[in-house]
């Protein structure tokens, strides 16, 4: 089976780990006979866009790589300059003739004729769902589509009408949780096509570690201390906004405290000047077997998000056999599993969020049932799963 793969979630110059499920993801394809050409649709910025970049502090290096750990890329840059970004912040149907210029653009590079499915992860902002819409209605291909988060939550209300038609014609849609496909469907979209198929792990690289071995190699070792930590961006949908304050209170309770942030954002230094006096570590963005081991040094890993499609750092951790602490929003309960992990939104909710941590902290928990439980997540699993729509679509 030859498959076009067109992602709005690729690995970066900036940040090779951006969109590092999908890299997983296709390390398994081989291995279900699944032949793929994965595309990273991007920018070329214009000089006078990099300049207005700088000056509002935004990144630059949204380039895609085109090989990440043996996965290779095929980016499709279009131009970029000032009067499409005005336009695409003016009129809200604007990137529908931007994803009209990538669709010409992939053109240029692909024979259509040697793929049996187009399948788009990613409905951002060009959606990946649509550039592949309008080549399967071309060129007469099946197409699949995969919603993962944000796509849903925060972009879908502003293009519903666009959005529900795009999701309606697909052959087939993914969604990463239960919660995801239920918030499409508030918004109109029938879920008649959909399927639900959550994010996976690398269980070669996320796997249980002596705790106090990995902290002493990482140097973070204090003899009779407990380990908090939390593992995303640095970003208000993550409520890492909040994490300096639940810290504070967990370390109320439990003073012998060392706290772990692995990760980058825009609030990082938000959170260094509100975590003053704490003992914690920055590690910045880092390698997925660093992060691994980082996991491993906690007790509790965090995951306070405000929104989430999934929460794949969550059965990340569970496969290290550390307890995860998350909110009700979104997939975060279907992720963690476990009903006394979960701290539903509302009042105070950061003083419920810590009271919760400093109790686990102080009970203890079952790593066994947390790693038996994790198993169904690997990789092999899930991607067995979307190989088996791959089949239904191809052969209807």
């Amino acid at each position: 089976m030859n498959t076009l793969l067109i992602t709005n979630l690729f690995p970066k110059v900036s940040n090779p780990n951006s969109g590092i499920f999908i890299v997983q993801r296709l390390k398994h394809y081989k291995t279900y006979g699944v032949n793929f050409d994965a595309v990273s649709p991007a920018y070329e910025n214009s000089k006078l866009v990099v300049l207005l970049k700088k000056l509002l502090k935004k990144q630059n290096g949204e380039y895609p790589l085109e090989e990440y750990e043996r996965v290779k890329f095929k980016p499709v840059l279009i131009h970029r300059n000032l009067h499409t970004v005005l336009m695409n912040k003016i009129s809200r149907s604007y990137f529908v003739k931007i994803a009209e210029r990538f669709v010409g653009a992939i053109e240029q590079s692909f024979d259509f004729r040697e793929y049996d499915l187009i399948h788009a992860h990613g409905m951002y902002s060009v959606p990946a769902g649509l550039i592949a819409k309008i080549l399967a209605e071309k060129y007469r291909k099946p197409f699949i589509v995969t919603l993962h988060g944000s796509d849903v939550n925060i972009l879908m209300p502003r293009r519903r009408e666009i959005y529900v038609s795009i999701l309606e014609s697909a052959s087939a849609t993914i969604f990463v949780s239960k919660a995801l496909l239920e918030k499409a469907k508030s918004l109109g979209f029938s879920g008649k096509n959909a399927v639900v198929i959550p994010n996976g792990y690398d269980e070669t690289i996320f796997k249980p570690m002596d705790k106090k071995a990995v902290r002493k190699e990482l140097g973070i070792h204090r003899e009779g201390y407990k380990y908090v930590g939390f593992v995303g961006n640095l970003i208000p949908i993550k409520r890492a906004d909040k994490l300096g304050e639940i810290f504070h209170l967990i370390a109320k309770e439990i003073p012998e405290m060392f706290f772990i942030i692995v990760g980058d954002g825009p609030l990082r230094k938000k959170i260094e000047k509100e975590t003053k006096g704490l003992n914690i570590v920055f590690t910045g963005r880092i390698p997925q077997k660093d992060v691994a081991k980082y996991m491993n040094a906690m007790d509790v890993m965090v995951l306070p998000s405000r929104e989430e499609g999934f929460g794949a750092v969550v059965i990340e951790a569970q496969a290290c056999g550390t307890c995860v602490i998350g909110s009700s929003n979104g997939g975060i309960p279907e992720a963690i599993g476990f009903p006394k992990c979960v701290v539903e939104e509302g009042d105070q909710f950061e003083e419920r969020f810590a009271k919760r941590v400093v109790e686990v902290l102080k009970e203890g928990y079952d790593m066994n049932r947390i790693l038996e439980r994790v198993k169904e997540f690997t990789w092999k699993n899930i991607v067995g799963k979307e190989i088996d729509v791959y089949g239904r679509v191809v052969q209807t």
